[in-house]
Parts: structure tokens; C-alpha cells; sequence
């Protein structure tokens, strides 16, 4: 059992492995993904022009569970919904939102959302959820990728007018904090997981 638990992500572990109920499975974990990250974008400290969410929480452990491939295709699903224009963006309304909303302050964000779900699914498919100080440090990984694209986009719109150290006061010091208590909280929060569920298969 261990052996086959092995490189197994934490999704994999649980519920329907194979056949048609395996497809189900996936299809209803999009669908949890999506709504999570959803109501995370609405759980928020209001700042601008990028508040402070549970989003990037949601977007890491969805990683970690997921893995790779499914973690990577919630995301986009999440990132298609929004483009059509639901509301399921932290700061989007009935005013802004869809492709407009995306393409302001937070756009770099999202993708470093995509970007860092496949990063935190390829470090789970090697074990690193198994640990708390590898995921620890998968954690701190998934966070920078969230991060470089983010900040990159911001740059992009109010560098050349506001200057770079106002770009970091909006896009990356008032986070740190917040940030650090959501990966400790997802550190400890899924090698416990794993530890369940080996109790539960043994």
C-alpha cells in the first residue's frame, strides 16, 4: 500500500480511482476548486490596487491536492469563468469585470495562479506534501511564482507613473504577513491530510 501511495497525489488517494467514477471525481473537484476560489476572492482586506485575500491559500493547496494537470485546468476553468464575466474576482462588480477586470492590477496575479498550482502539483507528485518542511518550502516556491508575475504586471502599469517602490508597497510588503500565516496553515494542513488518509487505507 505504501508503495502505491507513493506517487500518488493527495486526490488521488481518496474516492474513485478509475473508470468512469474516476472522471467524475475530477469533474466535481474542478467544480469545488472553482467555487473555493471563488469565495476566497470575496473572503478579502479591502487595499488597493491588489487586496488581501484567502485566495493564494486556496490556490496552493488546490495545487498540492490536485496535482499537476487537474490543479492546472481548475485554475484556467476558474480563469475562463471570470473571463465570461461571473463575478467570482475579488474585486470585480457589475461594472468591471471579465477580460477588463483581468487585464488591471491583479492580471499578473492570476496567472501566477495557474503558474504556481502546476508548480505545487509537480512538487506533491514527488512527495513534497508528506513533509512539513518540504512543503514548506513548495509553499514558499508556489508563493514567489504568485508573486513575479504579479509584481511584473503592476510594474508594467504604474512603474513608469508611480516608480517601482510604490509598485512594491501595493503588490508585495502589505502581503508578507498574511502570506506567511496562510503557509504555515497549509504547511502543517496537508501532511496531516496524508497522514489521515494512510490511517483510513491501512
Amino acid at each position: 500500500m505504501a508503495t502505491t501511495l507513493s506517487k500518488m497525489v493527495l486526490s488521488e488517494a481518496i474516492l474513485p480511482s478509475e473508470g468512469a467514477a474516476l472522471w467524475i471525481k475530477r469533474a466535481v473537484l474542478v467544480v469545488l476548486g472553482i467555487t473555493a476560489l471563488a469565495i476566497a476572492a470575496k473572503i478579502r482586506v479591502f487595499y488597493e490596487p491588489v487586496p488581501i485575500t484567502m485566495q493564494t491559500f486556496v490556490v496552493l493547496t488546490v495545487g498540492t491536492a490536485y496535482g499537476m494537470r487537474l490543479g492546472v485546468v481548475t485554475l484556467l476553468g476558474y480563469l475562463l469563468v471570470g473571463a465570461l464575466g461571473f463575478d467570482i474576482f475579488t474585486s470585480s462588480s457589475a461594472e468591471k469585470y471579465g477580460l477588463a477586470y483581468m487585464m488591471g492590477g491583479t492580471g499578473g496575479y492570476l496567472v501566477g495562479f495557474v503558474l504556481a498550482a502546476g508548480a505545487l502539483g509537480w512538487l506533491a507528485r514527488e512527495g513534497w506534501d508528506r513533509s512539513i518542511v518540504k512543503m514548506a518550502a513548495a509553499l514558499l516556491i508556489g508563493n514567489a511564482i504568485i508573486y513575479v508575475p504579479g509584481i511584473l504586471w503592476l510594474g508594467h502599469l504604474y512603474a513608469e507613473t508611480k516608480g517601482w517602490a510604490t509598485v512594491l508597497d501595493w503588490g508585495l510588503w502589505p502581503f508578507l504577513a498574511s502570506d506567511a500565516l496562510k503557509l504555515a496553515l497549509a504547511a502543517l494542513m496537508m501532511p496531516l491530510a496524508w497522514k489521515a488518509v494512510g490511517k483510513a487505507r491501512g
